[in-house]
C-alpha cells in the first residue's frame, strides 16, 4: 500500500556534507554523467573549492536544461564508505532517510515521471540557462510504498540496471 506524501517527508534533499576548502576528493562534473544511465562512470581528483557535496547512495540529478531534460540522472557510487565527494552545483542531491526510504528506490523515483516532469515545467530563468525550482520539487506529493515495497520494486528495477551495465562492459571489451 502506498501513502502520498510530500518528497521531503521521505528524502533528504541537498543534504549538508562537510568538506574543507581545498581539500582533494573526488569530483563528478556534469560531462561526466550519461544520459539515462545510473552509474558515475567516471570521476576526477580536485580540490575543493565549491559546489554539491554527496557520499555513496545519494542520488544527484541535473538541474539545468537541457542537461535534466537530456536525463542526467545518477546514483553516486564511486566513494569509499564514509568518503564525501563533490560536483557541480547544477546537481540536486536527493538522499533515503533511515527507515524511510530505500537509496534505490530514491533513484529510480528521482528519474521516474513523478519528479523529472514537475521538475523540467517548473525550470525558470533565461533561455539556455533555465535551473529547477529545488522548492518545487521537495514539495511535490508522490507515492511512496511501504520500506519493505521500496526494496522490492528497486530490486527488480536495479537488476535489469545491472545488467545493462554488464553488458555495455562485455561490449566494451569486445
Amino acid at each position: 500500500m502506498s501513502i502520498s506524501a510530500y518528497l521531503f517527508k521521505y528524502i533528504d534533499i541537498n543534504p549538508k556534507e562537510l568538506l574543507a576548502k581545498g581539500a582533494l576528493a573526488k569530483k563528478i562534473s556534469m560531462d561526466k554523467l550519461q544520459p539515462f544511465c545510473r552509474d558515475v562512470p567516471e570521476y576526477e581528483i580536485a580540490k575543493f573549492s565549491g559546489g554539491t557535496r554527496f557520499r555513496n547512495g545519494d542520488t544527484i540529478m541535473a538541474r539545468i536544461t537541457p542537461c535534466l531534460e537530456n536525463g542526467k540522472t545518477a546514483m553516486v557510487n564511486i566513494l569509499e564508505p564514509g568518503e564525501v565527494g563533490f560536483g557541480s552545483t547544477e546537481f540536486i542531491v536527493f538522499r533515503a532517510k533511515e527507515g524511510y526510504t530505500d537509496p534505490n528506490f530514491v533513484y529510480y523515483l528521482v528519474k521516474s515521471s513523478f519528479v523529472r516532469d514537475p521538475a523540467i515545467k517548473s525550470m525558470v530563468g533565461s533561455s539556455g540557462r533555465q535551473r529547477v525550482q529545488t522548492d518545487v520539487v521537495q514539495n511535490l506529493i508522490v507515492p511512496f510504498p511501504s520500506l519493505l515495497e521500496q526494496r522490492k520494486i528497486a530490486s527488480i528495477l536495479k537488476s535489469l540496471d545491472d545488467k545493462i551495465a554488464l553488458n555495455t562492459a562485455i561490449n566494451d571489451n569486445l
